[in-house]
């Protein structure tokens, strides 16, 4: 570990085999994680980021051809805390947003005008957004790094927590925060059972380069198999995200370049002219799953580690934020107030604040994928009836957008665009 000071010349570095006392340790170094450590260094607390993997070096890699979807509520969080600022002009923004069912006329189309100024929200190449949060944990002196390196066990007492690392050391705290993803040996160490089932649909992500210009317009159309997802990148490019019966994706993962590229045409269409991939492909198997309860002792899940939901509506790593955002809100307001941050009573507060948003986006995402994922004729018509009906009716449709936008609902200080 790197020495290193807070603002108020506190100590907040070790050396293997020593002991860290912090305010916070966080499990889990990526977009979540680092984005809390930013939010909880940049008001005055000391925090130890702990990952597995260095996040530095992911940081470093070129464009890999995953990016994720930032709503307008993210925005104002990550402009909140310091990062937003240093993607610099790398996010491409979402100023429509055109929905519709395969091999239907019947349409909904979300235009940014209708609610605002703002767009609905932004993409973000996952590499790009990953270099801003090292650049600013690495700016913000209460923030240590603490990777590669694996906590192999967090022992917790009404007292605090201790998190044992590979290396020897001890990092002590009043609070963990597990945001170690969807397999979180953080959460499976505290005793926290899952509720989940796997959807018979694999994702398969990737980047195309197009001939005619998107826009600024994301497209998602309906096909048997699942949603088939165009969101904009800068210059001719879009991100992917098509989903597909989980039988016949490791065939189409399988493809050599011009094979995969001819099963890519035939569901992304012609609208934007010559299509072809670039960078890498990937594939994973889509789940749903939720945390039976977000906080234990000394311990609060957030993000993956917390909920995982269908990619359908592009909402993971939005409510990720969200409970990021909350968490950030009720425990720096204890830390202000020289409360325990880590008490009952204030992880008690996060929970009742994330649990029915999360479930909510969860049955959300479930049932529109139920829905839309299938051929049947009847449900078929009333779907796309339902659509149209919602793209004629300016107050539901304006709702809808709203909700798009991720500014409805109690939001967090940071989310309307407010100091932590």
């Amino acid at each position: 570990m790197n020495d290193r000071a807070d603002i108020n010349g506190r100590d907040v570095s070790a050396e293997p085999g020593q002991a860290m006392d912090v305010d916070v340790v966080v499990i889990g170094g990526a977009l979540v994680g680092g984005t809390l450590a930013a939010a909880l260094g940049q008001a005055g607390m000391i925090v130890a980021v702990v990952d597995a993997a260095d996040p530095r070096v992911v940081a470093d890699a070129s464009f890999d051809g995953r990016a994720s979807a930032i709503a307008l509520s993210s925005r104002r969080l990550l402009e909140g805390v310091g990062v937003w600022d240093l993607l610099g002009n790398t996010a491409a923004p979402m100023l429509d947003i055109r929905v519709a069912d395969a091999g239907s006329h019947l349409f909904l189309h979300y235009r940014h005008e209708e609610v605002g100024d703002e767009p609905f929200g932004h993409m973000v190449e996952n590499t790009r957004m990953r270099q801003a949060l090292i650049q600013r944990m690495d700016a913000l002196p209460s923030v240590t790094l603490v990777a590669p390196q694996r906590c192999l066990r967090l022992d917790r007492s009404r007292e605090g927590v201790r998190a044992h690392l590979a290396d020897g050391s001890v990092v002590r705290a009043p609070l963990a925060v597990a945001a170690d993803g969807r397999s979180s040996p953080t959460r499976d160490g505290a005793g926290i059972d899952i509720l989940t089932w796997r959807y018979d649909q694999i994702a398969i992500v990737c980047t195309v380069a197009h001939e005619r210009p998107h826009n600024f317009v994301a497209c998602e159309h309906f096909l048997p198999a699942g949603p088939f997802a165009i969101l904009p990148l800068l210059g001719n490019r879009s991100s992917i995200v098509w989903t597909e019966r989980a039988e016949l994706a490791p065939t189409i993962m399988g493809l050599d370049d011009a094979g995969f590229s001819r099963e890519l045409r035939q569901r992304f269409g012609d609208f934007l002219g010559k299509v072809e991939p670039v960078g890498p492909r990937w594939s994973y198997p889509l789940s749903w799953h939720l945390a039976e309860t977000a906080v234990a002792e000394r311990l609060a899940l957030v993000g993956d580690a917390y909920h995982g939901m269908h990619p359908i509506a592009g909402q993971g790593l939005n409510m990720g934020l969200r409970d990021v955002a909350a968490l950030a809100e009720v425990v720096t307001d204890s830390f202000r107030l020289g409360l325990d941050w880590g008490a009952p009573s204030v992880l008690d507060r996060y929970q009742r604040w994330r649990r029915f948003d999360n479930m909510l986006m969860l049955g959300l995402t479930d049932g529109l994928n139920r829905l839309f994922s299938n051929d049947i004729a009847p449900i078929k018509l009333a779907r796309d009836l339902g659509l149209a009906t919602v793209n004629r009716i300016p107050p539901l449709k304006r709702l809808f957008m709203r909700h798009a936008m991720g500014v409805v609902g109690e939001l967090p200080r940071l989310m309307q665009g407010r100091p932590l």
